[in-house]
């Protein structure tokens, strides 16, 4: 097994990744994203949602190179073709091993630099400002 997909699965069990399209989307609205990774074989509309998400927070975006169906073998999550990773420290990690496997598409791809929490000229919109109240009572996960 590749050194970065079992950082991968430290990330997921610590808590610091966010699976999924719509997981990655809100991870990135709330500014704690470091990198965004999307699978090589994820379809270009996902890719596109993808380096959006990365664009407005500031954040790394890479396509690895590892199959949905590799990433989900570590994630448990059937086959996501999106990640974030909300870790400094294990994003860095993780490029740093794609630039030792792929160093010709990976150069210094570790630069990974202080950012805001969120890109200057962007503001915050709650994700629950889409909604309209209905009356209901909404219950955590």
């Amino acid at each position: 097994m590749h050194r970065n997909l079992q950082l991968l699965g430290i990330a997921k069990k610590a808590g610091l990744l966010a699976i999924g399209g719509e997981a990655v989307s809100v991870a990135a609205k709330s500014g704690r994203v470091e990198a965004i990774l999307s699978a090589a074989d994820t379809a270009d509309g996902a890719k596109r949602r993808a380096q959006r998400d990365a664009e407005y927070c500031g954040a790394q975006y890479y396509v690895v190179p590892y199959s949905k169906f590799e990433i989900g073998n570590i994630t448990g999550r059937g086959s996501p073709g999106t990640l974030a990773i909300l870790d400094k420290g294990l994003a860095k990690g993780f490029i740093d091993g794609l630039a030792g496997e792929d160093a010709e598409n990976h150069t210094g791809a570790s630069d990974i630099i202080e950012k805001p929490v969120f890109p200057p000229g962007r503001k915050l919109t709650p994700a629950s400002s889409d909604s309209k109240a209905t009356g209901k009572r909404r219950t955590a996960l």
